[in-house]
Parts: C-alpha cells; structure tokens; sequence
C-alpha cells in the first residue's frame, strides 16, 4: 500500500484515445485505503487541464461499476471531460455488522459523516468526496479543479444533490439518475441516517436534498432523470417530495419522468449523453 499521499496506479488502459485508470491511495477521512477510477480524455493526455466530473455510485456498488456499465467515456472524450468514480465505502474497516446488509455498512456509504460509534472512525465518506478525493485528483491528474461537475445514481444521486447544495461553488454543475430525493422518509434513508447518524431527526435534515433545497437552494439548475418503471419509485426515491421542495424554495429543476425505464444501468445509459452535455455546457468543456 503506497504511504498517505501518494497513489497507487492499479491498471490504465488506453480508451477513446484517452486513458481508463483504476487506482489507490490512503484516505485520512476513512482512515484506511480507498479505490477509485479515473478516465482521462485525449484533451487532457498532453497535460491540458480539463473540468473534472465526480460520479457517486449506488447501493452495493464499487468504482468499477460506472467505468464499465454507463458507457460515459465516448463522449466524455468528445467532450473533454474528466470522470471520477470514486468506491461507495470503506472496504474491509473490520466493524461488527459492516457486510450484513446491501443497504447499510460496505457499499452503502451513504456520502455523509458518520457521527456513531464505531461507524464514525472509518465511514466518513462525505469528508473523503469533498476534501480527500479532490486533494488527491489536484496532485496526481491534469485537473481544472475550478471546473467541478457531481453527479450520481441512486444512493449517489442523493450524495451528489447534497454534496453540491453544501458546496455549490465548488460543484459547478450537478443531475443525477433515480436519487433518493427524500432519504429521511424512506425505508433505506432512515436505516441509514439512524445507524451512521443516531436517532435525532433533526440531525437527518442536514443529509437530506429535499431539506437543503427548502434551507438553501443553488444558482444551479438540477437536472434529474426518473424512469417510471422503477421499482423503487414509490418506496424509496420519492421525486414528487424533491420537486415539492424545489418548487417552496425556488430551486431551479428539470425533473424528466422517462417512461418504461426502471432502476438499471441501461437507464443510466439511455440518457448518460444529456447529462455529460448538461454538466460540459456549465463547466465550459
């Protein structure tokens, strides 16, 4: 394991002209080794620096899901956009329960801090988004960190709407697939947000979009696909809950209802082009 600081090049290989990576470096906020991937367009292969795109994955998923289901890196070549994929949690923390369950410990960081025991040691994974993984973006890549665009599906579009609404000059641009638009009302959220964060609800409204948005709206325009189909709509994504909120405070949205489309990657896919060209129009790619 390379020491804190450094990172260590697992794989790279050649894609649309520019270069798919998959690396480690050693996080201070989750106190231990966290992977990640990184795709490099062409413009960026001769140093040029280039916006750079953060992607937060969903429930049970790892960096390697985006890089090889979403099909992003043609048109992120095209448009000159770096892509980051981070990892969802820590792996391996050794913490009693951490692998029970797909929806809470590993792969189900839940892009927050934890502030309970023994989570709070190792699951701080709001820390590593905003603050470890920039760091370390800035030091190894040909990154225009002034240029930065989040997005996410799911657990991660949920990472990605709060990540932005607490740093919306950091995080330029922000969409996302299917987030949980309202995680303090729905089964997945509040399993969470008690395990990671205790049992005071009031508490939960800082890690919620939907409550942010009514606090704090961004200039931004949130662009958000939604597929009908989705078998976690009603239950666990509650988008009617985020445009309620978006509509009391003013927040700017384009909330798109894709008919047939479920919860899967080929949703993702279908409609990956709008969202990359979405988030290179506002970062100037």
């Amino acid at each position: 394991m390379a020491p804190t600081g450094a990172i260590e090049v697992l794989s790279e290989q050649r894609c649309f002209d520019g270069l798919q990576g998959y690396y480690r470096h050693r996080s201070k906020a989750c106190a231990g080794a966290m992977r990640f991937a990184v795709y490099q367009p062409p413009q960026a292969m001769g140093g040029a620096k280039v916006p750079v795109l953060t992607y937060l994955a969903g429930l049970t998923c790892t960096e390697e899901t985006f890089v090889i289901k979403a099909g992003a890196q043609r048109m992120a070549a095209e448009l000159g956009l770096m892509l980051v994929a981070p990892d969802t949690s820590p792996r391996g923390a050794g913490l009693p329960g951490e692998d029970d369950d797909s929806d809470f410990g590993t792969g189900a960081g839940f892009y927050l801090d934890a502030s309970q025991a023994p989570w709070n040691r190792h699951y701080n994974m709001y820390s590593y988004i905003a603050r470890d993984l920039p760091a370390a973006i800035e030091a190894r890549f040909p990154a225009d960190m002034s240029r930065q665009g989040i997005f996410g599906h799911s657990m991660g579009g949920h990472g990605a709407l709060t990540i932005h609404l607490k740093n919306p000059d950091t995080y330029r641009s922000v969409s996302a697939f299917a987030p949980i638009g309202a995680p303090a009302k729905c089964p997945w959220g509040v399993k969470a947000f008690t395990g990671y964060l205790g049992t005071d609800e009031e508490t939960w409204r800082r890690h919620d979009a939907s409550e942010l948005i009514r606090a704090r709206p961004s200039k931004a325009r949130l662009l958000i696909d939604q597929g009908s189909a989705d078998q976690f709509l009603d239950e666990q994504l509650k988008p009617e809950l985020l445009a309620a909120a978006c509509e009391s405070s003013g927040q700017a949205i384009e909330l798109r209802m894709q008919p047939g489309y479920d919860h899967s990657y080929f949703f993702i896919q279908s409609f990956m082009e709008d969202h990359l060209r979405h988030h290179a129009l506002v970062l100037g790619a």
